[in-house]
């Protein structure tokens, strides 16, 4: 992955920097543009961003035939899957940046409003953050989401792929920067670094005075790096360890069908479940079925003793095993005495990510939601939701685990602060 590449050393480190700096300059002076551009300048460059992406299909999976045939041999099928682009996931772009596109300018909205004793009128508007910086690795999809993000909430984008998609990122990018052009918005209001040095990480990281906020998206290596070495406020989340908890008033086939969409529907992304739950008093009854629904579609089972004594394909687990996000067609299965043993788990295994619960039970469920201090939690659903295109915002950016300014999805709403509109009459403070 891009944590890999070798940094410049010396005098190239000193020209890579001043590169990021003409560039984060550049953005920093769009971004005052697209502080006060229009909806219909924004809506306009969105839509024609997307039509350059169909027009020039061809072009971008030329790229990604490219990126995929020069990845390395090792790399894990999960990893393999998420670099990968498609026909269908080449139209999900552009149809993404469509339904961006739709949804309400988040810029300029009033949050409340208020008058003081002594006549003055306060509101709280919804502002751009500024200058976004986005340090991604193997998925390029995420260039076309970031930036169409970015841009409808008045932000610039600085997009740092991943080496390993360093030309499918590009065409897509290309893209952006031809809907920006016909809309009339500035080139800079989006850019994508031209090198995958890790040096212009390193600048990146560096740079509060051009840069507001640095969203990273990949592995735990580039996630942790980020959040150690940046001046620059972050908004991430380190890992999903992501959990499904099967309720004894659970209904079985639901059960199934939850557990192994939320695995395996796609293993390598930050909402795959990684560890099952199941209550005591169901586990003869429901998790025989679930394990060789699992089985049968290739994952992994590691277990408890309870578990492994049902079951000779489960493989013991190891206590690291309830803290590791696999990424990959593995589950670690533990039987918990009710939901407070679900809760206890995962708060003290979880990452705060997304947990789901399996059940009947009304009042279950709810101590279940109000118990975890997670961003997403749900209610029969699978963990495979935890996805801002799903929660109608269209993309997202990422997954924000964090407890200051946004949490979960962070969607074109999200990556916006806000300021206090004060208006008066004349007034002056004794």
């Amino acid at each position: 992955m891009n944590e890999v590449t070798k940094p410049a050393a010396g005098s190239a480190a000193d020209g890579i920097r001043a590169q990021m700096e003409t560039l984060a300059k550049a953005a920093r002076d769009a971004s005052a543009v697209l502080a006060t551009a229009t909806t219909e300048a924004k809506n306009s460059a969105l839509k024609a961003a997307a039509a350059a992406i169909r027009a020039r299909a061809a072009e971008i999976q030329a790229a990604n035939d490219e990126d995929m045939a020069k990845a390395p041999n090792d790399l894990k099928p999960s990893f393999r899957d998420r670099l990968k682009l498609t026909d269908e996931r080449i139209e999900a772009m552009a149809t993404g940046l469509e339904e961006v596109a739709a949804l309400p300018d988040p810029v300029g909205r009033e949050l409340a409003r208020w008058q003081r004793p002594n006549g003055l009128d306060i509101a709280r508007v919804a502002t751009p953050l500024g200058v976004i910086g986005i340090i991604y690795e193997s998925r390029p999809n995420v260039t076309a989401d970031a930036g169409g993000l970015c841009l409808k909430a008045g932000n610039a984008a600085i997009l740092r792929g991943g080496s390993e998609s360093i030309r499918s990122s590009r065409a897509i990018a290309g893209c952006l920067q031809d809907g920006l052009r016909a809309a009339g918005l500035p080139e800079a209001s989006i850019q994508m670094v031209p090198t995958t040095d890790r040096a212009a990480v390193g600048a990146m990281l560096t740079m509060p005075d051009y840069i507001d906020i640095i969203v990273p998206r990949g592995g735990k290596g580039l996630i942790a790096r980020v959040q150690r070495e940046s001046r620059v406020p972050v908004m991430a989340h380190l890992d999903g360890i992501c959990h499904v908890y099967v309720d004894a008033a659970a209904d079985a086939a639901m059960a199934r069908d939850i557990v192994l969409n939320a695995k395996m529907r796609r293993t390598g992304i930050c909402g795959a479940a990684e560890t099952l739950l199941v209550d005591r008093p169901v586990v003869e009854s429901h998790l025989p079925a679930i394990i060789s629904a699992l089985d049968e579609a290739g994952c992994e089972v590691r277990g408890d003793d309870t578990v492994q004594s049902l079951d000779t394909r489960v493989t013991a687990a190891t206590d690291a095993d309830w803290e590791t996000e696999y990424l990959d067609a593995i589950i670690s299965v533990k039987v918990v005495d009710g939901v407070e043993g679900a809760i206890r788990h995962i708060e003290t295994h979880g990452s705060h990510h997304t947990e789901a619960i399996v059940t009947e039970d009304a009042a279950t469920a709810e101590r279940f939601l109000s118990g975890l201090d997670s961003a997403i939690v749900l209610w029969n659903a699978s963990t495979q939701y935890a996805d801002g295109g799903e929660f109608g915002m269209g993309a997202e950016i990422g997954i924000s685990t964090g407890k200051l300014h946004a949490r979960g999805p962070v969607g074109a709403e999200q990556l916006t602060s806000y300021k206090y509109v004060v208006r008066g009459n004349g007034q002056t403070r004794p």
